[in-house]
Order: structure tokens, then C-alpha cells, then sequence
């Protein structure tokens, strides 16, 4: 498998990467790929189905000068801030595989993050905090002495399908200003049943784990060893200005 890390440019090449890596290998011109981004400013994405008035504190992103964009995979929306990290799978769909359909990719892939990050945590972190899937593409930690009712979410993830490729990304919350997320969303209007109702404060935590471990663990579970030599550096921009720095797109719903 390649590795890519893409450098953060504007809040729209970011997204734009992600679709692009996705039309790049289902147009047969290039192969499983783990890319990386980190955002260096805070913005708000939504799912692509989300509504901005029900999942965004609107009022509050204008008051801050916080932009408002949405990316092409469903899921819930996001506070995009620095302490974060994006990373993207591009994967090929086997029909006798474990990519084979929505549901088993999501227990294949998830699987392999949760013990990137549990193998992380033991050897960089020292913690004794339990790493599971909880819900569909969540990932969350217990600290050990609360119980799964407790558990906190570090990670939320998302998948869209081709007919040869799918694209699976997410989010780890490493060193992020968590107050951001109250400030600038609603509560969801769809939540996995562990989250119990809580408030975004009460329902998510940081790993406080480097970019780079959590990176380097990662690719060592995807076996991505490979520099991606020659990215679409081109098709991405041009996605991110016909596409994703439109209002039409950001604001369709």
C-alpha cells in the first residue's frame, strides 16, 4: 500500500483530496492508498446528508469566522481544528473479501484502527485506557474504572463506495481545544446508543498521543510502506475550487 501526506493548504483542498484519491483509483490510474492531513485552522464539516440548521450553531461560526463546508461521505459533522488528525484509506472491493460490503468493511478496517491505537497507546502512551468500536465507526476509549457506559469517543469515521474502490476517513482527536465542539455545533440529531445523550463535553476526549505515532502505527498495520509518488496534486484543486468552495455544495442542505 502507498502513504500520502497531504499538505494543509485550505480547509477545501482537504476535503477535495479525499474524493480525488477516490476518482483517481476507480479511473484505474492508482492503488490503495493511507493518506494523512492535519487541519492548522478550525472549521466545521458536515456529513453529507446533514442539515447546517440542525447540526451547526451557525450564529456562533459567524461570530468566530469559522467556515462551514461539507465532504462527500455520510456520518455526522465535525469540528476540523488544530490537535487533530485526518487520515484516508483507499481501498480496493473484493467481492469474496472483507471490503466486500458496507457492513464488513466497517468491521475489517475498524478493527485494524482499534489495534493501531491500542498497540499506540501501550507502547507511547503508557496508558492503561482500553481502546473498542463502539457504534457503527466510532472509536473510544475507557479509562478503566468506568465501564463501556463511560467509554469516550476519539475517533468517528465514515465510508463511501465505487464499484472498485471505497474511501473510509476519519478523525483522532489528539491535542484539540474540546470546547470548540460545544461552542460551534448543535447536539446531533442522530447519536450511536453509548453516547447516553451526553453533551459533546461529556461524550469526547484527546488520545494526547503525537501525530506521529499514532501516523507511524497506522501504516504499520496497513502495511503502507510506499511514498505515493505522483498524487493528482491537479484533479484535487480543481475538485476543491468547482466543488468543495461552493456554497452550493456547503449549503445544499
Amino acid at each position: 500500500m502507498h502513504i500520502l501526506n497531504i499538505p494543509f493548504t485550505t480547509p477545501a483542498n482537504s476535503l477535495a483530496a479525499d474524493e480525488a484519491l477516490l476518482d483517481w483509483c476507480e479511473a484505474g490510474q492508482g492503488s490503495e492508498t493511507l493518506a494523512f492531513w492535519e487541519p492548522q485552522e478550525p472549521f466545521v464539516v458536515l456529513g453529507y446528508a446533514n442539515k447546517v440548521a440542525a447540526e451547526v450553531n451557525v450564529a456562533a461560526c459567524v461570530a468566530r469566522g469559522v467556515p462551514i463546508f461539507r465532504r462527500c461521505t455520510g456520518g455526522g459533522t465535525v469540528v476540523q481544528m488544530p490537535g487533530s488528525l485526518n487520515y484516508s484509506l483507499i481501498l480496493r472491493i473484493a467481492e469474496a473479501g472483507p471490503t466486500r460490503n458496507i457492513s464488513s468493511a466497517n468491521q475489517f478496517i475498524m478493527g485494524k484502527n482499534c489495534a493501531a491505537i491500542q498497540a499506540v497507546l501501550a507502547t507511547v502512551g503508557g496508558s492503561p485506557m482500553t481502546v473498542s468500536v463502539r457504534g457503527h465507526t466510532d472509536l473510544a476509549v475507557a479509562p478503566g474504572v468506568g465501564g463501556p457506559d463511560k467509554s469516550l469517543k476519539i475517533s468517528g469515521n465514515s465510508q463511501r463506495r465505487r464499484k472498485q474502490f471505497l474511501l473510509f476517513h476519519g478523525t483522532f482527536l489528539l491535542n484539540c481545544d474540546l470546547s470548540l465542539i460545544d461552542n460551534l455545533l448543535q447536539m446531533p440529531s442522530l447519536q450511536p446508543d453509548y453516547r447516553a445523550g451526553r453533551p459533546h463535553g461529556q461524550f469526547v476526549t484527546n488520545l494526547y498521543l503525537p501525530a506521529a505515532a499514532v501516523k507511524s502505527a497506522l501504516a504499520r498495520e496497513w502495511c503502507a510502506e510506499t511514498p505515493l509518488a505522483a498524487p493528482p496534486w491537479v484533479a484535487m484543486e480543481k475538485l476543491a475550487r468547482e466543488k468543495y468552495s461552493r456554497h452550493d455544495w456547503n449549503g445544499k442542505f
